[in-house]
């Protein structure tokens, strides 16, 4: 069992016509994703990668039954795409595009508030299940399947402990990227509990980095849990200058003792997580502590 998307996912794409949205979206559906259609204002009744575009998400759902949808729509309207796509009671909504105004994000946030809808991103890179089907724009290269669930806020770092997790052999159950900017939607502790309750997963990897407490709240929750799986944990920039952003739109790290790398690590070690001494070792660090 996969977690948030499986073969049964049927997928719109806001934004398809676009050239970066063409391309992934071929991708998708070269490894077997259910592309369903596009969703362009403007542009319904039209066909590209032979199949269907509509003006609005609602009228798409109608007709194909999409539950899921990613969005390539540039920032400026990305909210507004997002929101459309909540207010059409869509389940899961991946959103890839970087750098949406905050604000406008904050209008998602509160349009999200009392749905059943589950938000990644934006900034995200996406879901991967090997071998079954993918939903944004991650690597499948490397990918593996495998019972390990990979959560990670670095789309760089989540392809790199994807390869070192199937080079160890153990493979990937689902892999999560849940964004970079600073105002997001699922958080590194749901995807924790999402893993924790699948059955198919045995153990869970949390990619952090610097800026914001998600990490510290994931830890919080597996203090409360006690979970029997193993975790273990790479948090990225120990070594980052405080008060300067370090080119990705999260990571920014304080001085005032807060959301900084020590911090992160200090706390996931204290909830009873493994944490990796550098990236090179994550793989070989999940798969000695599956052997205790």
């Amino acid at each position: 069992m996969a977690v948030l998307i499986g073969p049964e996912t049927k997928v719109l794409c806001q934004g398809m016509t676009g050239r970066t949205a063409t391309f992934h979206c071929g991708r998708m559906l070269s490894y077997g994703t259910q592309l369903v259609a596009g969703v362009v204002p403007g542009k319904g009744g039209n066909r590209h990668l032979d199949l269907p575009v509509y003006n609005h998400v609602r009228e798409a759902i109608d007709a194909t039954g999409a539950n899921a949808t990613i969005v390539f729509v540039p920032p400026n309207n990305a909210a507004a795409a997002i929101i459309e796509a909540i207010e059409a009671e869509l389940p899961l909504i991946v959103c890839v595009t970087e750098r949406i105004p905050i604000l406008d994000m904050v209008r998602v946030r509160q349009a999200l508030i009392g749905t059943q809808t589950r938000l990644i991103g934006p900034n995200s890179q996406g879901i991967l299940v090997p071998g079954v089907t993918q939903l944004g724009v991650m690597s499948t290269v490397d990918a593996s399947p495998g019972r390990i669930g990979i959560a990670s806020r670095s789309a760089s770092l989540t392809s790199e402990i994807v390869l070192q997790t199937t080079q160890a052999g153990l493979g990937q159950s689902t892999t999560i990227g849940v964004g970079g900017d600073p105002v997001h939607g699922v958080d590194l502790k749901t995807c924790v509990k999402l893993f924790l309750d699948d059955p198919d997963t045995d153990g869970v990897i949390v990619i952090g980095e610097i800026g914001g407490t998600e990490e510290e709240e994931a830890a919080e929750l597996i203090s409360e849990l006690k979970p029997t799986k193993p975790i273990v944990a790479l948090v990225a920039g120990r070594h980052a200058p405080p008060e300067r952003r370090m080119g990705h739109a999260g990571a920014f790290a304080s001085s005032s003792g807060g959301g900084t790398a020590l911090s992160k690590i200090a706390a996931l070690q204290s909830a009873g997580v493994v944490v990796a001494p550098n990236a090179a070792t994550v793989g070989e660090t999940m798969r000695k502590t599956l052997a205790v």
